[in-house]
């Protein structure tokens, strides 16, 4: 999988991902469900440029999710369905995959209590001197990046806030581990500090 800068345009999206995730475990075709989601304007929105940008992203991640997670992602508590939201994330952004396992896994692990900004700095400078596609970036991509990931955090409550950076354990449902174990996934286990 290749990096991508997709997750400034989509984000979080907590509430579109159970919506979808429904959707599919109805039964809809990915064509039936964009065509529901667009005339029906089933996410409330009040522009459609944006949902029209994110949806291909929204559809990906929903598509890396098998049925026990999608049925988890409706049924459970919302803390639940954070974590799988985390999870079809790092599943589906191959460069937020690289920072939660490269970044934010480490002091999680050894119970430090802020992410540091400089952490998050060198990631960058590193996948630059590794990858092409990240140099060739504009510095307000990169930007734009680091504030993405860091909002990903805040939402799934991995950081307390933005501007302290402090650093909080996942809470992790059990069922939902042992799934992802079960799977072949832990990487996406122990990415998430578990």
């Amino acid at each position: 999988m290749k990096y991508s800068t997709v997750l400034t345009g989509a984000g979080f999206m907590m509430y579109e991902m159970r919506q979808v995730c429904k959707l599919k475990l109805q039964g809809m075709t990915d064509e039936e469900v964009r065509k529901k989601v667009f005339e029906e304007n089933i996410f409330q929105y009040n522009k459609m440029s944006s949902l029209k940008r994110s949806f291909p992203y929204l559809l990906k991640r929903v598509n890396s999710l098998d049925d026990t997670l999608m049925t988890m992602m409706v049924d459970e508590p919302i803390e639940v369905g954070k974590v799988i939201n985390l999870y079809s994330i790092m599943k589906t952004d191959c460069l937020f995959f690289d920072f939660m396992n490269e970044v934010v896994k480490e002091p999680l692990q050894n119970n430090k209590t802020i992410l540091e900004k400089k952490d998050v700095n060198v990631f960058f400078v590193e996948k630059e001197e590794q990858s092409e596609f990240i140099a060739n970036l504009a510095d307000s991509t990169k930007a734009r990046l680091k504030s993405a990931f860091m909002k990903v955090l805040l939402e799934v409550g991995m950081i307390k806030d933005l501007k302290s950076r402090e650093l909080r354990h996942l809470l992790m449902d059990g069922d939902v581990k042992n799934h992802l174990i079960q799977i072949g996934d832990i990487q996406y286990v122990q990415a998430m500090g578990e």
